[in-house]
């Protein structure tokens, strides 16, 4: 069995990089508005430094569930979510914003969603 107060602060703070990712890229309509200033560059390494988080994270909580927790909720691709830390890691400076802005459009909002879930039903 694995600490379930562990878990619980690992997916807390989860979501607050997820609320904070979606908060700061709420104006974002499209890749390009990250290269278009100086500002833009700051917010896309930003944004990858939490998604970075996540991953390090998920990572935590796999390894410390025994790969089990995850199971239960299969809406996810974990292994792409974990991945997507190591893409960060090891290719930092061949990150594209473009897959940046996909995960920010398509991914991270159901994540999210997950997390508050998992976060509910750990808490009961």
């Amino acid at each position: 069995m694995y600490d379930k107060s562990l878990i619980l602060e690992f997916i807390d703070n989860i979501e607050h990089s997820l609320n904070d990712v979606l908060e700061w890229t709420a104006n974002i309509a499209s890749a390009d508005d990250f290269a278009i200033s100086p500002s833009g560059i700051i917010l896309l390494n930003a944004v990858c430094m939490k998604i970075f988080s996540v991953g390090e994270e998920l990572k935590s909580i796999d390894k410390r569930t025994d790969k089990q927790l995850f199971l239960l909720y299969p809406d996810i691709n974990w292994r792409e979510a974990m991945k997507m830390r190591d893409v960060i890691a090891h290719h930092y400076f061949e990150i594209d914003a473009d897959v940046v802005f996909e995960t920010l459009k398509n991914d991270v909002p159901s994540l999210l969603q997950t997390i508050v879930k998992m976060k509910n039903d750990l808490s009961k």
